[in-house]
């Protein structure tokens, strides 16, 4: 058993309401929405979840700590998730539990997460608490992985629409620019559509091409505009971009 294990071995132990107390979950996620939807499904399972909405800011996360599980996004607005995912499989000691996730389509994005070195990969949306769950007991070690019966609670979560209004105005600001990062643009609202189940978005996700002209941009941003005008205002808009430090989510 190696340290990272070890380490795991002598955490608190789980229950059959909190089996995932005592790991610690990196989630690297650009959108605010998919990544509060993961803080209630780790803070519902037990576990300390930690958040870098870049691989810059992962990065820094870890070279202070090494968590114990890490749910990695692949498209992220500093470079692709597979990177940073290969870079962790290859890095000694490594993340005992290595997760990919992204809303592109399911066989070939699990096929490039497990290509590049991870353990499994949880599609977007990440609906069902159960399976969450049942994906990282899965891959934990057996003489590890809690005995006793697991309560077993049917549904997901409801992600607080203030990220959901956050990203949708993120990708307005982008928008805006003089060169709108049309790559980025698509990945990001590819994958906030289907965290929402929003089928309307992910309509206009699907048709954003490799160059976005100025009445395009307008189009979009006027579409994103009547979504954000549904939902409830911002109290403290957050700051986005590579440049945020890492944080810490009890």
């Amino acid at each position: 058993m190696d340290d990272a294990l070890i380490e795991i071995a002598f955490r608190p132990r789980p229950t059959a309401q909190r089996p995932l107390l005592g790991l610690t979950v990196l989630v690297v996620e650009d959108s605010l929405y998919a990544s509060e939807a993961m803080r209630l499904m780790c803070l519902r399972s037990g576990a300390r979840i930690r958040r870098a909405d870049a691989i810059t800011s992962a990065e820094r996360h870890l070279a202070i700590y090494r968590p114990s599980v890490a749910i990695v996004d692949l498209g992220l607005p500093d470079g692709s998730g597979l990177d940073l995912i290969a870079r962790m499989h290859a890095t000694t000691p490594r993340v005992p539990i290595l997760l990919g996730t992204s809303g592109a389509e399911r066989e070939a994005a699990r096929k490039d997460c497990i290509a590049a070195g991870a353990n499994g990969f949880l599609p977007k949306p990440i609906a069902s608490l159960a399976e969450f769950q049942a994906m990282i007991l899965g891959l934990m070690p057996a003489d590890l992985r809690p005995c006793m019966p697991r309560l077993m609670v049917e549904g997901g979560v409801e992600p607080d629409p203030l990220a959901l209004r956050e990203d949708l105005t993120h990708a307005i600001a982008l928008l805006a620019l003089a060169e709108p990062p049309t790559a980025y643009l698509k990945r990001f609202l590819l994958g906030l559509a289907r965290s929402a189940q929003d089928r309307a978005l992910e309509g206009h996700a699907q048709d954003i091409g490799t160059r976005l002209a100025q009445d395009d941009c307008r189009a979009l941003s006027a579409f994103l505009s009547q979504r954000v005008q549904g939902l409830p205002m911002a109290i403290q808009p957050q700051s986005r971009g590579i440049t945020r430090k890492p944080s810490s989510i009890n």
